[in-house]
């Protein structure tokens, strides 16, 4: 792929002494909607936090906007552009609502631009408007991810990362945080989704990759992915079956 804006090559990461991702690579140009998906455990989240800086890697290199960030610490990461929604929406509970945007914009706060991004976050979740001076810990679990998504925004991320945004999420409020995805990349935001719905994550991305055991087994449109893996073995499997990753005869 030219002109990528986010390139992983080799990756490697583990939690003490378990190997969790192993020779990862993967590249996103601007604009793209892409899903990195497989069973629980596979490394999805773990890609992902080695990324933003949360998890330093073992090896690999990662690179943003051409430049080096690999092991960068994560406010330095935020800076430059890359935000993660974690998985659990990881709200501040006893902060309200304007408390947690107001910290999503440290790293770029301007009044008149802190207004204005106020202005586009109520045009996206009009109920954090209505929420606005409430604490976040007496949202909805929809509201919340809204609300964890607002944060991330208030930073202008040139990618932004959403960890199992459906997670926990009733039918309909899905269906909520899914058209707002669509949405933003419409918009233009560059977007990199780890999702526990499998099929409903391909029918809205670019590309996927799908991980087991720590590696990327498959990369392609949904359309190939389909045509070629078994989605419900790679999903549902419980991540130690490579059988459901081997491309269909």
């Amino acid at each position: 792929m030219t002109d990528a804006l986010l390139t992983v090559d080799g990756l490697e990461a583990a939690y003490g002494s378990i190997r969790a991702v192993h020779g990862v690579d993967l590249r996103m140009a601007e604009g793209e909607l892409v899903a990195l998906l497989g069973s629980n455990g596979a490394g999805k989240s773990t890609t992902l936090k080695s990324i933003v800086g949360v998890l330093k890697p073992v090896s690999g290199t990662i690179r943003f906007s051409g430049e080096d960030i690999t092991g960068k610490a994560p406010e330095q990461i935020v800076k430059r552009g890359i935000s993660l929604v974690p998985e659990g929406r990881d709200v501040f509970g006893a902060l309200t609502v304007e408390e947690n945007l107001r910290l999503g914009a440290y790293a770029v706060y301007e009044r008149k631009q802190y207004q204005a991004d106020l202005q586009e976050v109520f045009d996206l979740f009009p109920v954090l408007k209505e929420r606005f001076s409430q604490p976040a810990g007496q949202l909805s679990g929809g509201e919340q991810q809204m609300l964890a998504i607002a944060r991330a925004l208030m930073s202008h991320p040139k990618l932004l990362m959403l960890d199992e945004p459906s997670l926990g999420l009733s039918p309909a409020m899905t269906d909520v945080i899914f058209d707002l995805i669509v949405r933003l990349n419409e918009r233009g935001a560059t977007i990199l989704l780890v999702e526990q719905n499998a099929e409903r994550a391909l029918e809205i991305v670019d590309r996927a990759y799908l991980f087991a055991n720590g590696r990327i087994e498959f990369e392609g449109t949904p359309q190939q992915i389909r045509e070629r893996v078994d989605v419900a073995a790679v999903y549902f499997g419980d991540g130690t079956d490579t059988d459901a990753c081997e491309v269909k005869q």
